[in-house]
């Protein structure tokens, strides 16, 4: 499976420990995440990622060109709905797109971690299919 890592900054440290905790989970799938987000997790718990340039120097559009293709079957944004944000449009532009291609996605850690067990049984094989 191909999984997006997005977090704002006052949620970058709690993406890190997410990581570390589901990292056996995680390890098993291909990983996405915009720059930074991406650098800060591969510090901490040695995935590989790619990634794409900052969300706010237009990682979120390069996410979102790979959704459009239905390239992405999970998407974790742990965002802080209180910070504004400059890429605010393009952050909603990316869960409008995984409402329409049927991607899973999580925008906190309650739902993070429903998903990320999800997959870990099984759950989330139909996206296979759904391809």
């Amino acid at each position: 499976m191909n999984i997006a890592l997005i977090a704002d900054d006052s949620k970058k440290k709690l993406m890190q420990n997410f990581c570390i905790a589901y990292k056996r989970i995680l390890s098993k799938n291909e990983l996405y995440s915009t720059g930074t987000t991406g650098r800060l997790i591969e510090e901490v718990t040695n995935l590989t990622i790619h990634k794409y340039l900052a969300g706010h120097l237009g990682g979120c559009q390069q996410l979102g060109v790979q959704i459009e293709q239905n390239e992405i079957d999970l998407l974790i944004y742990l965002r802080d709905p209180l910070a504004p944000k400059q890429n605010e449009t393009d952050l909603n532009h990316l869960l409008r797109l995984c409402d329409m291609h049927n991607i899973p996605f999580a925008t906190n850690l309650a739902s993070a971690e429903l998903l990320i067990k999800s997959l870990d049984r099984g759950d989330l094989d139909w996206r296979e299919m759904y391809k």
